[in-house]
């Protein structure tokens, strides 16, 4: 039990035996040689990780600690404070008095904070320590509440001035604009589109039906209800969309696309707007793409193990082909984008040709595909050969003629990168054939094919370990067997020992899950549901992977025509993973859950 009569931070980790006496004396040496603080020297050796030390600086500072994602946090008292201010400064209030006013924040020594929160809401301040992450978390949780009961009232005002009628009536479409711009259904609009950013959404569907509209999110890749709208207001919502999206809004009767930007906090969205006439109006679908400010690395993705190394060594590659492959929706881009920001240097020249450019890379010649301006896949690549490129990436390999001039820049001394959609890894060669590839040009120039898919995680904030049923362990067993098994149950995917020198972001004193190696004694894991995660026991998404070495084996049999479960069964005889298999390591270390992957995966 240790006091507070420790002088710094770093005496009192010690005292509390979090810290090593090695440690200890490191911590010193670096903010001798450099302006780092304490904190930052901590977490970024990842000595003890960011709730430890908020805690024992609480303790050393006299605050108490306190974790606002664990809190339920009456709306009035979140409303204290508005959203913008609350993001600005790191701070949350947990609790409202009379006088007082609990407030959990990130720097609960900052005074200069307290007393401007003292004299905006004449009340006093009793600040509560906590982690960044923490208070972030529950800003966007708390602060999304509020969000239905905007719609509400403004559904109540739109339908008392109807708009619907206010716009049908209007002869002069400028002016219909003008209403609907001032109109509560831009307030509608307003609050659909912000519950999408702060909820993660990649998609909005705005669809009418005979009694109403309704209105849902894809977060994490599944569709979820929200805001139902009442049917009169239908009309006047999508023409705001409309024009935000510089669309016609008098033009009903045929399919449209635009696009547009918003703004809420600091996050900035490109929105692509599709509407498509069905039989009880129009029906929009918002695709939402979020600059993308974190750079992904190959480990973030999920991409581990020999797969990771197999990749890895394909991009150091200077000609060559590389597939990705997968379904729509299935983060080809992603990882596509991840591999040029490894590769991205001021020694090549990368250029770029997809539909649409959805993530923005510094440094790299991205062209946006344009077929009214005769800006084909193919038409594009020709071009680009002549633009002195080291490294090209193709969106999408559609037709011979693309897949045609992708061999042949392989075959000029050019490193492709290119999606294809084929089911697996192996199925990518046969496909290419299909096309009208000779098989010898693609045994020569492929390097590695990936295929993949996005299964959702387990909430980190409900998750609990299960004892699996008896035929879900004998799956388990047919799967992976006992090699493979023993591999997710000793095995820390972080702690992979090849030549990547991506960020590594697990901490340095986890440990493997599972210490003792018993095979009858697997555990699974799943999420019970939380305010965190909407209840659904899951939050976010991580990849699995499957990468196929193009060696000489595959090669010849490549040469011979052969059919995709020759290619595969070769593949796996040399040690592939396959995506189940990979789904399944995954399910064991906690990750995600065996569902998930027969739902985007099975065999």
């Amino acid at each position: 039990m240790s006091t507070n009569t420790a002088q710094t931070i770093e005496d009192l980790l010690l005292a509390d035996q979090l810290i090593s006496e090695h440690q200890y004396e490191e911590i010193k040496n670096e903010k001798l040689r450099s302006d780092k603080s304490t904190k930052e020297i901590i977490l970024e050796n990842q000595y003890i990780d960011e709730t430890q030390f908020a805690m024992e600086e609480s303790k050393l500072q006299g605050i108490p600690f306190v974790d606002p994602l664990g809190l339920s946090i009456l709306p009035e008292t979140v409303q204290s404070i508005p959203e913008e201010m609350a993001r600005k400064y790191t701070i949350i209030p947990i609790e409202r008095n009379e006088n007082t006013i609990d407030i959990a924040m990130a720097d609960p020594g900052d005074l200069l904070i307290i007393q401007f929160l003292e004299r905006s809401l004449k009340l006093k301040v009793k600040p509560y320590a906590s982690t960044k992450n923490s208070i972030l978390g529950a800003i966007d949780r708390e602060y999304s509440k509020s969000l239905g009961k905007d719609v509400n009232k403004a559904i109540e005002q739109a339908t008392e001035t109807s708009t619907k009628k206010m716009t049908e009536s209007l002869q002069n479409i400028d002016q219909a604009k003008q209403i609907i711009k001032v109109s509560p259904v831009a307030q509608i609009v307003s609050v659909i589109l912000e519950y999408a950013v702060k909820s993660g959404a990649s998609d909005i569907h705005i669809e009418p039906f005979e009694t109403g509209t309704r209105i849902r999110y894809r977060i994490d890749g599944v569709l979820q209800e929200k805001f139902p709208l009442p049917k009169e207001i239908h009309n006047s919502v999508v023409a705001r969309i409309k024009i935000l999206a510089n669309m016609p809004i008098d033009e009903r009767r045929k399919p449209l696309d635009g696009k547009f930007r918003v703004i809420f906090g600091e996050s900035r969205t490109d929105l692509r707007v599709s509407t498509l006439p069905t039989v009880f109006g129009e029906k929009v679908v918002i695709r939402l793409l979020k600059d993308q400010k974190t750079v992904f690395t190959l480990k973030g993705l999920g991409i581990w193990g020999n797969a990771h190394s197999i990749f890895n060594k394909a991009l150091r590659q200077t000609t060559g082909i590389i597939l990705v492959t997968g379904p729509t929706g299935s983060g080809k881009t992603v990882t596509l984008a991840t591999a040029l920001y490894k590769v991205n240097s001021v020694k090549v020249n990368i250029i770029t040709l997809e539909d649409p450019v959805e993530i923005n890379i510094p440094g790299v010649n991205q062209v946006q595909i344009n077929i009214k301006a005769d800006l084909t896949f193919a038409n594009g690549l020709r071009s680009i050969l002549r633009q002195d490129p080291n490294i090209i990436m193709v969106g999408e390999i559609r037709d011979g003629e693309t897949a045609r001039l992708a061999i042949q820049a392989a075959l000029t001394g050019h490193l492709v990168l290119a999606t294809l959609h084929t089911n697996s890894a192996a199925g990518a060669i046969p496909r290419l054939t299909d096309m009208g590839i000779e098989s010898f040009f693609l045994a020569s120039t492929i390097n590695a094919v990936l295929a993949q898919r996005l299964v959702r995680k387990v909430c980190e904030n409900c998750k609990e370990a299960y004892d699996p049923d008896p035929e879900i362990k004998a799956d388990i067993k047919r799967v992976l067997g006992d090699k493979l098994i023993k591999v997710g149950l000793s095995h820390n995917p972080f702690e992979d020992t090849d030549t990547d020198d991506e960020p590594i972001t697990t901490p340095k004193n986890q440990e493997s899950p599972t210490k003792e190696i018993d095979l009858n004694n697997i555990k699974l894991y799943k999420g019970k549901g939380c305010d965190k995660c909407n209840q659904t026991g899951f939050k976010g998404r991580i990849g699995i992977y499957e990468v196929l070495e193009v060696d000489e084996q595959i090669q010849k049999l490549a040469e011979q025509n052969v059919a995709t479960d020759e290619i595969e069964k070769s593949a796996i005889d040399k040690g592939m993973i396959t995506l189940v298999q990979d789904g399944y390591l995954k399910s064991l270390w906690g990750i995600t859950t065996i569902g998930e992957v027969h739902t985007v995966a099975d065999e």
